[in-house]
């Protein structure tokens, strides 16, 4: 079978056209989609990395806020989004990895309808209390739970978050229940934490660390497999009692599936060398992250090994939203 001049002709124009849109871009703002609320580790991460971006490149970027179910929504509008490298989003451990067995029907298949353009950090997570809350150690809340079952409030930024996943995953662990509430963000959730309105709230280090700096909140443990480093007398949940106890979140930047790999690849470029600019690693590290970089491929893998490991601790946990 031999091809036509003429589609050979249009197959090296499609080619052509291609290279010469990669050449091009970018030629307007790059909308960067964070699926939560502003003021969450999510949204300081995506802002911090895409403004030194900008400031190194000359590319504008506008962060939009578009939070709900999880962080659903706005991976969902980047995946059905044109694929031209205009929209990206920064994508993290609950709606990558965990949403797709906690969900009975997700809007969007997170390696068939998202090209991971690279892994921005990682980040433990913290149990924290109100300043005046009475309780000073991990062992002290677990008790108050265990002498009053489903009696105190825990709270997380939201269903399906890494956060309401670890919170499972800790209650088994302790064997006591408490009650879940679910926020739609860390903003709100922040404010009743630190006025005594909820007992406890279960989040990202970056998302707690200037008010456990300041004072309003205290926290019980991290649940990282070793101290943080800007919490050096925070112990671990794993060192608290509760042998093997790990569970940290990840963000990263992704586009639309279909995204020319030329586009990626200069996006990849630009991030990973932001990653390395030391104000970068000092701002994320100050925020209780660490900076992290490399592929999209390996970002891929990484996505593909999370999704059945989280997916088991779902099943476990019995954890389930419709």
């Amino acid at each position: 079978m031999t091809l036509s001049r003429r589609t050979l002709i249009a197959f090296a124009c499609a080619l052509s056209c291609s290279g010469a849109l990669a050449q091009a871009w970018p030629a307007k703002p790059i909308r960067v989609i964070v699926p939560f609320p502003p003021g969450g580790g999510t949204d300081n991460i995506a802002r911090e990395v895409s403004q030194n971006v900008a400031k190194a490149t000359g590319w504008t970027f506008v962060v939009e806020n578009r939070p709900g179910a999880g962080g659903n929504l706005g991976v969902d509008a980047v995946a059905k989004a044109p694929a031209d490298g205009y929209t990206i989003v920064m994508g993290q451990t609950s709606n990558l990895a965990i949403n797709p067995s906690l969900y009975s029907k997700l809007p969007y298949d997170p390696q068939k309808d998202l090209a991971p353009i690279v892994l921005v950090a990682n980040a433990p997570l913290t149990l924290a209390t109100s300043a005046n809350s009475p309780w000073k150690t991990l062992g002290e809340a677990v008790n108050a739970a265990k002498a009053k079952p489903g009696a105190i409030n825990i709270a997380s930024a939201g269903n399906g978050t890494v956060a309401h996943l670890t919170i499972e995953l800790f209650q088994k662990a302790a064997g006591i229940k408490m009650q879940h509430v679910p926020y739609k963000g860390a903003s709100l959730a922040l404010t009743d934490v630190i006025g005594g309105n909820v007992e406890l709230y279960m989040s990202s280090v970056p998302t707690l660390l200037q008010h456990i700096k300041s004072g309003k909140l205290r926290a019980l443990a991290v649940t990282s497999a070793k101290r943080v480093d800007d919490l050096p007398n925070v112990p671990t949940i794993n060192e608290s009692g509760y042998q093997g106890f790990d569970a940290v979140t990840w963000f990263g930047f992704l586009a639309p599936a279909s995204t020319p790999k030329d586009v990626v690849a200069r996006l990849n470029d630009a991030f990973n060398k932001a990653l390395q600019q030391p104000d970068v690693r000092k701002r994320l590290d100050e925020e209780g992250s660490v900076p992290a970089g490399g592929t999209p491929e390996q970002f891929a893998a990484l996505i593909k090994d999370e999704i059945p490991r989280w997916g088991k601790v779902v099943k476990e946990s019995g954890a389930r939203v419709d």
